[in-house]
């Protein structure tokens, strides 16, 4: 590459790498393999969230290395480097959940530091599961250089059209009986057949489809087999493409706007996807420092409908809606209705409007993805509620197949193991409202996805005669009539800490309300009366993030602005 401009070319590796002084750096990178030819180029660093950990990462490694050659190809120098991934689906129902949302601020921290450290002036960063997708968007907003997000792809659907959530589900029916110990045993062995994301508009696959109508990746890389020539070439344009953001000087700053934001919750919604979307867009644009509040859901699901018969809620797998065509089309029939901003810039340094060019429509006879004029429901799924029991706000997945409104009388847990147990066991019945509480941000800590509990209430056959309320959260999988995120939370004295079994809850989607049949009074002398529990860990990551965590409401944060 030329040598022209050396500091626009490079404007951070020439820091570097450049001048007699900068010898002992050159020394150890010509050991990792670089030449001289290589410290003329654009260093691109490959992010890759590559582990054995779990099926959603496992096949990265090959990514990292066709995004590598897709950057040295078009004239910069790719270094591969790590970060860590957990795993949700592995660890729902057991405490270790409570590292999973943890470990999207560590991935964001190790991302921005190994980059901020070897002073690369791109990065290409390759996702594949709930934490690590947002993790590398934080860290990117952060850094504010050139940068392309790639998604790992969806896997394929198990036998007989399962997937993970079948797993959990199979489970839930199993403890009423409506199965045998061999069909739980046969599901578990065909559900997950290979590498990949799990299969619905799960939070995985909704934050894919998010971060492609944001800008942030190349257009189509939201839907695409995790194991096909389609996610390798998308790995390797990628590399490229940052070459060309670095050469234009087109930074997230350019992209991630307030109105590519919007872009990304109208198309969340169309897709009927995943309550963490509300919690990762919020934190990702404080990162980006765009003013975004949990009430643009709100504003913006009033005339955005649903129109994705996708799971957890519908009947279809995202590998399905790859085979029609993806999300493009889609995105083109929102934008042609007047529903996204075409003038969002994007990755490919065009618009979103020329990026949906010449996009056609999906097969005339497709079923996933029904007209806007015709949808599932005519406005979001995503509710934000307020009321005494959430002053704050909380977020609910209505998607009108439970109903719009529910009211019982409150079953009170202080965690998710002791929900999961009654449960099962039969004591939650009809008309109750599950509470499951102290599982906040700070005070599970970490805010575990109530997967297991909304599993196995609709295993039992009881998702239309049962809620959940939480200040944790869901995983993209659940469905029912959940609220979580809650808040203030529990643990911060919110509402939810002082309500008593038999207590009366109306929750209320067409009114966005959700509230505890108190009076005032009433409620006053019992917060009054309430005492902190003592925050569960004293040492180590889960006390640190507990100190300094911030409210679901704002996103969850870890690094909110100082005043």
């Amino acid at each position: 590459m030329s040598q022209e401009d050396p500091a626009h070319k490079r404007p951070y590796s020439s820091e570097l790498v450049d001048g007699v002084r900068k010898a002992p750096g050159r020394a150890m990178l010509r050991a990792t393999g670089f030449t001289d030819e290589d410290f003329k180029k654009p260093q691109i660093g490959i992010a890759s969230t590559w582990s054995m950990v779990t099926p959603c990462n496992m096949h990265i490694n090959e990514l990292a290395d066709h995004a590598c050659k897709g950057a040295d190809e078009g004239g910069g120098k790719g270094v591969i480097f790590n970060t860590i991934t957990i795993s949700d689906g592995i660890a729902n129902g057991y405490e270790g959940m409570k590292y999973s949302l943890v470990s999207r601020e560590v991935i964001a921290d190790s991302i921005e530091t190994v980059t901020g450290c070897e002073a690369f002036d791109g990065l290409v960063a390759i996702g594949g599961c709930d934490k690590n997708m947002p993790g590398c968007l934080i860290a990117m907003s952060r850094l504010d250089r050139p940068a392309v997000f790639v998604y790992g792809g969806t896997i394929r659907p198990g036998k007989g059209h399962t997937d993970i959530i079948s797993v959990f589900e199979t489970v839930g029916a199993y403890s009423q009986g409506n199965k045998e110990l061999i069909d739980v045993q046969q599901v578990e062995e065909e559900a997950i057949p290979g590498p990949g994301a799990c299969g619905g508009m799960y939070t995985a696959n909704t934050m894919a489809s998010a971060i492609e109508a944001l800008g942030m990746s190349l257009p189509g890389s939201s839907a695409q087999d995790a194991i096909s020539a389609s996610k390798r070439g998308d790995c390797e344009a990628a590399g490229e493409a940052v070459i060309r953001l670095i050469d234009q000087d087109i930074k997230p700053s350019d992209i991630m706007t307030r109105a590519a934001f919007e872009n990304a919750i109208t198309v969340v919604i169309a897709l009927g996807g995943s309550t963490n979307a509300v919690l990762h867009l919020l934190a990702m644009a404080n990162a980006m420092e765009v003013e975004l509040s949990i009430d643009e859901f709100t504003r913006i699901g009033k005339k955005v409908p649903v129109v994705a018969d996708l799971r957890p809620s519908g009947s279809y797998m995202m590998s399905e809606l790859v085979e029609i065509g993806g999300i493009r089309p889609l995105m083109k029939m929102l934008l042609d209705a007047g529903l996204l901003h075409g003038h969002c810039l994007t990755v490919t340094g065009r618009t979103l409007a020329e990026d949906l060019e010449g996009v056609e429509p999906y097969p005339a006879d497709q079923k996933i993805i029904y007209p806007l004029d015709q949808p599932l429901k005519k406005d979001s799924h995503l509710r934000i509620l307020r009321g005494n029991l959430a002053p704050d706000g909380s977020v609910a997945k209505i998607t009108g197949k439970e109903g719009l409104s529910f009211t019982g009388t409150a079953r009170v847990f202080d965690s998710e193991e002791q929900a999961q147990d009654r449960i099962l066991d039969g004591t939650v019945q009809a008309g109750d409202v599950v509470i499951i509480r102290y599982e906040g941000p700070r005070g599970g800590p970490g805010m575990r996805e109530m997967l297991s509990p909304t599993s196995a209430i609709m295993g039992r056959g009881l998702g239309e005669d049962v809620a959940l309320i939480t200040d944790g959260r869901f995983s993209g999988g659940s469905h029912g009539f959940v609220v979580g995120h809650v808040t203030p939370e529990a643990m911060d004295g919110g509402p939810l800490a002082i309500v008593r079994d038999g207590d009366e809850i109306t929750i209320n989607a067409e009114k966005d309300e959700i509230n505890l049949h108190l009076e005032q009074a009433e409620i006053d002398a019992r917060l009054q009366a309430w005492q902190r529990p003592p925050l569960p860990r004293k040492r180590g990551v889960l006390s640190k993030y507990a100190r300094l965590v911030g409210s679901a409401s704002e996103g969850a944060v870890t690094d909110a602005p100082q005043e």
